[in-house]
């Protein structure tokens, strides 16, 4: 996919997540349009030029989504741009579900973003200008087996962005949600690795594919970019129609519920 040539030119974006997938591709797509890029993850984050520095951060720390920031400012002297892409899950249907699950996968889904917009958006608040991009998930809008927390947590961050929205527009702050459908990472590997589950998949995909991560990047970066100045409050579904269609019945890649109200009532 080409890159718009220098539409990012003189500014400074910060990407969680950026070690792998979705962030990965924004971050470099975000350095051939010209940015200079502050990126974190947990770990494993590649070195991908001059232009770019790789923090190690949990973004369910606020420390951490406060010294991301800092780190951009204190490098590239501001925050033009912010992506947060950084999630993940532990599935299990809601019965089984262990409480230290459904935290984590809140809190690294839903509260990691909502860390990185407050200090984002803080910086922003400073400059007078700048744009917040979320990563949701179509799962915001439509449920899956054994993904509750996940589920929750993605539809709890369509809303923080359009509460964003909301609260930042007087300050010249732009707020928007990206809900993909399946892309091919690290974090779908299971899928993939799965020919009867990614058959499962491609049947309700009425494109007949997954996406790659920079199908997602691409769409990212417009409504960062100038081009979007009156895109605010949205939400874009990427999931190559995927939400006319509906989710597959997962169960049978889940099995079956593990709690059993015979005998453990």
């Amino acid at each position: 996919m080409t890159a718009v040539t220098d539409r990012f030119a003189g500014k400074v974006a910060v990407v969680t997540g950026a070690a792998s997938g979705i962030g990965l591709a924004i971050a470099r797509r975000l350095l051939a349009e010209g940015a200079k890029v502050v990126g974190s993850d947990l770990h494993g984050i590649e070195d991908l030029g001059s232009g770019f520095v790789g923090i190690e951060a949990d973004v369910t720390k606020e420390a951490a989504a406060e010294a991301l920031v800092g780190t951009a400012v204190d490098r590239f002297g501001a925050v033009h741009a912010a992506f947060n892409v950084a999630g993940g899950s532990r599935a299990g249907y809601i019965v089984d579900l262990a409480e230290s699950d459904w935290d984590f996968t809140v809190d690294l889904c839903l509260k990691g973003v909502f860390l990185g917009m407050k200090h984002q958006a803080r910086q922003m608040m400073r400059q007078g200008t700048g744009s917040i991009v979320n990563i949701a998930s179509l799962n915001a809008h439509v449920p899956m087996h054994a993904g509750s927390a996940y589920v929750a947590a993605k539809a709890g961050v369509e809303m923080l962005s359009r509460n964003g929205a909301l609260e930042f527009a007087e300050f010249g702050i732009r707020v928007n949600a990206i809900l993909p459908g399946l892309v091919q990472t690290n974090l779908t590997r299971r899928h993939f690795d799965n020919p009867d589950a990614l058959a499962a998949f491609e049947q309700r995909i009425p494109m007949g594919r997954p996406a790659q991560p920079t199908e997602i990047a691409a769409p990212a970066l417009y409504l960062a970019s100038d081009d979007a100045s009156y895109v605010n409050g949205a939400s874009l579904l990427v999931d190559g129609a995927w939400a006319v269609s509906g989710y597959p019945d997962m169960r049978p890649f889940r099995g079956p519920i593990g709690w059993n109200q015979r005998t453990q009532a």
